[in-house]
């Protein structure tokens, strides 16, 4: 389910951007798409914390607990974005990168990036799999948002 505003957070708030700023040459300025976001992890209050996050940064979000949640989501709705825990029970993270490959038609166009501290590891195994981008746990907000404004200027 899409989560709206949410409450404040202990990490800190990401600045405000202005959307309505005019450039002389182009008009007014346009904020970009909020991305469609799914995060994962098994951990609430690190799913509840990311989603407040991603959701403060002006994004549609929604949550998955487990590797199987995460799947049956993508094989419901597109999104343009993963936030995706590594070590969960019933279907790992790993897994779920896996059958985002041996599935593309649930994957096009989606980014995703490993949420874990201990992705290290895993990381030769990751880049086999295509998955580049890591954000290493503890993370503060700043990075997040960080990350995701490279993510919608870049893609």
């Amino acid at each position: 389910m899409p989560h709206g505003a949410a409450g404040s957070d202990t990490l800190g708030s990401v600045s405000d951007t202005s959307p309505g700023v005019e450039n002389a040459e182009t008009g007014p300025a346009r904020a970009p798409e909020p991305l469609r976001v799914l995060v994962v992890d098994d951990s609430e209050d690190i799913r509840a914390l990311m989603v407040r996050m991603v959701t403060k940064l002006g994004h549609l979000v929604d949550e998955a607990a487990d590797g199987l949640e995460a799947v049956a989501a993508l094989g419901d709705n597109p999104y343009d974005l993963m936030l995706l825990d590594l070590s969960m029970p019933n279907m790992t993270g790993e897994e779920v990168v896996r059958w985002v490959r041996d599935h593309p038609e649930h994957g096009e166009g989606l980014i995703i990036v490993v949420v874990s501290a201990w992705a290290g590891d895993m990381r030769p195994v990751l880049n086999e799999l295509g998955v580049t981008r890591v954000l290493p746990k503890p993370f503060r907000q700043r990075q997040l948002a960080d990350l995701i404004n490279e993510i919608t200027t870049t893609g």
